[in-house]
């Protein structure tokens, strides 16, 4: 089990500061996986996003999945309003 969520994200992705930002208003922390700065990282993402029934619909409109938050129960935040249903208390 994880100690923290796993966040996958690109830099270059515009879809990533604010799903970032999100989870500081939030005071989620995370463990911060970079897919573009190793292939580890990248080998890891994939393996998730390959293998999950979430990533469905992102991958059938051409779009990568990042950023993707993976949950210690196993689920996977793919938008900043699953971080809203998730973390707001």
């Amino acid at each position: 089990m994880m100690d923290k969520p796993v966040l996958f994200f690109a830099e270059t992705c515009p879809d990533t500061a604010p799903f970032v930002a999100r989870l500081q208003e939030l005071g989620v922390q995370y463990e911060p996986v970079e897919i573009q700065s190793s292939l580890g990282n990248l080998k890891r993402f994939l393996a998730l996003r390959d293998s999950r029934a979430e990533f469905e619909a992102v991958k059938a409109r051409g779009a990568i999945g990042v950023p993707a938050l993976l949950l210690d129960n196993d689920n996977v935040v793919l938008d900043v309003e699953g971080l809203v249903e998730v973390f707001a208390k």
